[in-house]
């Protein structure tokens, strides 16, 4: 928890009382169902909670920001950043029944009112959003075929509707037809830990709203 606190000193009771939480939460439906990597369930803070939370470091959504979180698995990054934006709206999918039954357990325990998690496949919601995040869930251009549909028009925030992609490694083979339209922001600039010194923040400003 003290990593968190490291980064986000501003966080208010409700929040750290939350992020505190995460840790014995999440270690308890592991054991029940196996959503993270066993080595990675004591690095909860630092690669999956923080790892999320890079997204705040560039955006704070405005209240009423509609998000997906697409293949959220046990809910990352869709938790962690419904916990920093109370009065943001999230919707979590993932095609895994049981990945969304660790969430909405979460969700229960937290009682996160400006959460919604169901199973889907991401081209089968209906609706559009202000932002769809995700994790790496697949190569970055079918990533973007699948939900460019889903980015509504209405501008309300500092960025650009469009997708907020965490990704680790190199792909600028993945960028390359998106040049013009996706600016990448290295992690490694907000967190110091050598865990992020690969992993980068994708944020692609999607122009065909709805086509």
């Amino acid at each position: 928890m003290d990593i968190i606190k490291k980064y986000f000193p501003d966080l208010n009771a409700k929040q750290l009382e939350q992020f505190s939480a995460l840790g014995d939460l999440y270690a308890e439906w592991n054991e029940k169902i196996n959503v993270i990597s066993r080595k990675d369930i004591d690095q909860l803070y630092e690669r999956h909670v923080l790892h999320s939370l890079g997204i705040a470091k560039i955006i704070k959504f405005k209240p009423g920001t509609s998000i997906m979180d697409v293949g959220t698995g046990g809910g990352f990054p869709g938790i962690p950043l419904a916990i920093m934006f109370p009065e943001t709206n999230f919707f979590l999918v993932d095609s895994i029944a049981k990945k969304i039954s660790v969430v909405n357990g979460v969700k229960e325990s937290f009682a996160l009112s400006n959460v919604t998690a169901e199973q889907h496949r991401a081209e089968k919601v209906n609706g559009q959003f202000d932002f769809i995040v995700s994790r790496a869930v697949t190569a970055f251009p079918k990533f973007v075929s699948l939900v460019r549909k889903k980015i509504g028009s209405k501008q309300q925030n500092s960025l650009a509707n469009g997708i907020l992609y965490l990704k680790g490694g190199d792909f600028a083979e993945e960028l390359k037809s998106f040049r013009n339209q996706a600016n990448v922001y290295e992690l490694s600039s907000f967190f110091e830990e050598g865990f992020f010194e690969t992993k980068k923040l994708i944020h692609l400003k999607l122009k065909n709203y709805g086509k």
